[in-house]
């Protein structure tokens, strides 16, 4: 009697689980879904736009380019194979740098957030430098920085670092200080020290602030790289624009701004899906439950 009351109990426990996985996955498609179908809105927005501003402002055709035309460029020329190679080329060089200034700018971001989570003092002295980096424009500090580092990549990298930094830093702060007291002080009662009680109190409390510190962070690495290609390295879109605008090549132009704006819009939304299935997993997003 007590195996089949054994056996009963692993066959509920079996589909309690299976039923449990079912949602998870059938969650996680939705939230896929959801996401193409964000990114697919925010390319037609920006293409009506696109359409729409030209027209309104009434661009002569020679300089103002529409979807076909730069499709056209892109795809169906005679020479498209070599016009996409050239943007191919110069968009892997800028998607390069701009990961280069991510990564130092969120890992250096999250690192001090942390030093100010644990010590007031290191906030009192560190954040006055935050805020001046982010007060002086980056163009006005890009000789300084070319003088010391070069025009190589680690200009690529400070600069980068420079852009994402002082919004990261925010953000996170923000998020590991919302952190329900109560929580902390349990962590403490059992043993935790500072630092335990930010792994497993502060970080997944932390969560939504940090994602939307990343969210900020991709359009401005992005447009840190564009910055420090066109007056540092002379590589990659950010130069490619301004050397085509000085030959007059106006589809070309329109290319390399079209391709690095749908990049720009489809990485947003890729962090977005990724936050969503992230959150999920922490619980601390809504779904419907039968």
């Amino acid at each position: 009697m007590n195996f089949k009351l054994e056996d009963a109990e692993d066959k509920s426990l079996i589909a309690v689980r299976s039923k449990v996985r079912r949602e998870e996955i059938t969650y996680s498609i939705g939230l896929m879904a959801k996401g193409f179908a964000n990114t697919a809105l925010s390319l037609g927005v920006v293409i009506l736009l696109w359409v729409l501003g030209l027209w309104a402002l009434d661009v002569t055709p020679y300089i103002g380019k529409g979807p076909i035309e730069v499709f056209t460029w892109l795809f169906l020329d005679t020479d498209s194979a070599e016009h996409l190679k050239l943007v191919s080329d110069a968009l892997g060089q800028t998607m390069i740098d701009a990961s280069i200034g991510f990564s130092f700018g969120l890992f250096f971001a999250t690192f001090i957030a942390l030093l100010f989570n644990l010590s007031r003092g290191f906030e009192q002295a560190l954040m006055p430098i935050a805020m001046l980096l982010r007060s002086v424009p980056l163009i006005a500090m890009a000789p300084i920085l070319i003088l010391i580092f070069g025009r190589q990549q680690v200009t690529v990298a400070v600069m980068g670092a420079i852009v994402v930094l002082f919004p990261a830093l925010v953000n996170i702060v923000f998020g590991l200080r919302s952190a329900s007291a109560a929580m902390v002080d349990v962590a403490t009662v059992y043993g935790a020290n500072k630092l335990s009680a930010i792994r497993y109190v502060a970080f997944p409390a932390s969560l939504p602030s940090f994602f939307a510190a990343v969210k900020i962070s991709v359009p401005g690495a992005i447009t840190g790289a564009l910055l420090v290609e066109w007056l540092a390295t002379g590589q990659g879109i950010g130069y490619a624009i301004i050397s085509a605008v000085g030959r007059a090549k106006t589809n070309e132009v329109w290319a390399y701004v079209v391709v690095i704006t749908l990049v720009s819009i489809i990485i947003y939304n890729l962090v977005g899906l990724l936050e969503s299935l992230v959150l999920s997993r922490f619980g601390q997003s809504t779904r419907k439950r039968r």
